[in-house]
């Protein structure tokens, strides 16, 4: 079903082609066919992501413009299809299988090397790293991060510490219950039982 708005923007469906986070930009490929849509890193930006991962399913505002098919807001993105197994070995099925059930904890990433294929993060309000490999970056939607980017992630226990098992957007991140700055002891004991609990 296509959409469009007064102003001429059409709402489309598509997949990302590839986007180069280094070049900022894109290409989404339309579910509706004809030409690929252009995906700009301020767009992305503006969705609160620094990148997107190939074949990510997405959702955007479009419009035709003198250089053909452009996208001007990101509505939502979905990430590429997988077969239901771990991104890594490291991650088991099962904590695959009960993601949903993790807190997704705000973040800020400390350093990512795509090259290297990891980096890590700091949980808002805790000393610990938290490791960050790109195959759960790609299963995520997420093509690479940059250093100091707000980000979502929900924290297990891998062989070699804590780790990522997901990430998401910075927004997700931040339940409205459990505001960074209105949590309360109580809250914060929870956060501190739930690091300790996960580290045993």
């Amino acid at each position: 079903m296509t959409m469009t708005d007064e102003n001429g923007l059409k709402l489309v469906f598509g997949v990302v082609k590839w986007f180069d986070p280094a070049k900022g930009y894109g290409f989404i490929l339309n579910s509706e066919g004809g030409a690929d849509i252009l995906l700009h890193a301020n767009v992305l930006r503006n969705f609160g992501r620094s990148s997107v991962a190939d074949q990510s399913r997405v959702t955007v505002w479009m419009q035709p413009t003198k250089r053909g098919l452009q996208a001007t807001e990101v509505v939502s993105i979905e990430p590429p299809v997988t077969d239901g197994s771990a991104p890594i070995a490291d991650l088991e099925n099962g904590v695959i299988e009960q993601l949903d059930s993790l807190p997704l904890r705000p973040a800020r990433v400390k350093w990512f090397d795509k090259a290297k294929g990891f980096g890590f993060a700091n949980i808002f309000g805790l000393p610990d790293d938290v490791f960050l490999h790109v195959e759960v970056l790609r299963h995520s939607g997420f093509a690479d991060l940059a250093i100091g980017e707000a980000i979502g992630i929900r924290v297990v226990e891998g062989p070699r510490g804590l780790m990522a098992a997901q990430i998401s957007s910075w927004d997700s991140g931040v339940p409205q219950s459990d505001s960074l700055f209105g949590a309360s002891d109580d809250e914060h004991e929870r956060d501190d039982d739930f690091l300790a609990h996960v580290a045993e």
